[in-house]
């Protein structure tokens, strides 16, 4: 209605002063950035102009034409149903899954679930997914040995508390059991030496008793404590004994993540006084960590739980008598069910 009433020296007036301020935009600006709502507002707009005022616009013609049919052609599309056909999934979750096989042996597989496909074609495929042959996808990698030989296999490892007033070192030596994430702490000491590290080694296998046959492996790290006999001591009980490679860690992950744990829940949150505070602590939180605390690698049970676990209904939880009892002091609450 404001541009009905005003007179056409005032609209010419204005449309030279945009003039005058699109040209100096354009000198500041060779090549303005436009959303997708620029380029449609202008797309329509244009289209209204007459053709000798579209060529001295930001965009060429053919430009403003083409984010119209552009426009045009997204009203119009419908859903993309297509995808990679069945048997191509097969290959890639056949090879992926099973690093040894090879062309013909997938072929065989599909073959069996009604698929005829030729094995230059399981090749072609793989080749475009970029998967290698079998013999390059069948190497042993650190992370697919310790999950297949996770139930008969130990990891071991020191770690170290500094007292709060002498600020002495004090190591601490565990060995987990992988399968079931059970922890022993079998040492606390100052030194720790090679004939002390021997000696915690007998102390493991005492503490095993006829579980020791159930262990093929221990991992550990490459440390001046571990000797020749510590090795020939596991190795008397059929444990044969695995070195990761120098300077890594994650080869031991089971063991540094215990690690982990056991600071940010325990020895970070207290002051130890000396090797026997720092043992009677230890022993209190590995109590709690075998029996009770849920694992996620267990689905949510304790290492020393059973495989199943009994579960009511939410609603019941009203009438249910819960009992916290405290671990140490209080650093740590466990809960169960009031008898």
């Amino acid at each position: 209605m404001a541009l009905l009433v005003r007179s056409s020296a005032s609209k010419d007036a204005e449309l030279l002063v945009l003039r005058q301020e699109v040209a100096v935009l354009r000198r500041q600006h060779p090549r303005p950035r436009l959303d997708w709502a620029d380029r449609a507002v202008l797309a329509a707009l244009a289209q209204l102009l007459p053709r000798p005022l579209r060529m001295s616009r930001l965009v060429t013609p053919g430009t403003l034409l083409g984010w119209h049919r552009r426009l045009v052609r997204w009203r119009w599309t419908y859903p993309h149903r297509g995808g990679r056909p069945p048997v191509v999934v097969l290959i890639e979750q056949m090879a992926r899954e099973n690093p040894g096989w090879g062309y013909q042996r997938i072929q065989g597989e599909l073959l069996g679930l009604g698929y005829r496909v030729g094995a230059s074609t399981v090749r072609r495929v793989l080749k475009r997914l970029r998967i290698p042959p079998a013999p390059q996808r069948s190497r042993t990698t650190w992370r697919q040995f310790l999950r297949t030989q996770a139930v008969t296999m130990l990891a071991c490892d020191f770690f170290h508390v500094d007292c709060a007033v002498t600020l002495r070192r004090v190591y601490v030596f565990f060995v987990m059991e992988v399968g079931t994430r059970h922890v022993h702490v079998l040492g606390v000491t100052a030194h720790p030496d090679g004939a002390w590290t021997v000696q915690q080694a007998r102390n493991l296998l005492l503490d095993l008793g006829e579980r020791a046959d159930r262990f093929r492996f221990l991992i550990r790290d490459r440390a001046g404590q571990f000797t020749e006999a510590f090795d020939a001591v596991l190795a008397g009980a059929g444990i044969e004994v695995v070195k990761i490679p120098p300077r890594s860690p994650r080869a031991n992950c089971y063991a540094e993540r215990w690690v982990r744990t056991a600071r940010s829940e325990v020895t970070d949150r207290m002051l130890i006084a000396g090797p026997r505070h720092l043992r009677t602590v230890l022993d209190e939180y590995v109590a709690h960590y075998n029996r009770h605390r849920p694992h996620r690698a267990r689905n949510l049970r304790p290492p020393d739980g059973g495989d199943a676990i009994v579960t009511v209904p939410v609603a019941g939880l009203v009438a249910a008598r819960i009992r916290r009892r405290k671990v140490l002091g209080g650093l740590i609450h466990e809960y169960e069910r009031a008898a």
